[in-house]
């Protein structure tokens, strides 16, 4: 294998890695996390709630969260 292919393949794995990790996450740490990054870019009037999967609708789903049973939703007030 080439390097360039080597590292597209290794890049590729830990970006799933990371993602099955966050989704076996649960949803108010989850939660947490989200709103203090939104807090420290000075982001004001949201809501992140944790909705089943299949109730979602037109909502922005910015997470996944208690082994993606539940997805987080993100909305500006």
């Amino acid at each position: 294998m080439t390097k360039p292919t080597l590292l597209i393949l290794s890049a590729t794995a830990l970006l799933l890695t990371q993602a099955a990790h966050a989704a076996s996450k649960p949803c108010d740490e989850l939660k947490a996390e989200i709103a203090a990054k939104l807090d420290e870019k000075g982001v004001k009037n949201y809501e992140i709630s944790a909705v089943e999967n299949d109730k979602v609708g037109d909502a922005k789903v910015i997470g996944s969260c208690d082994g993606g049973t539940k997805k987080l939703t993100y909305l500006r007030k």
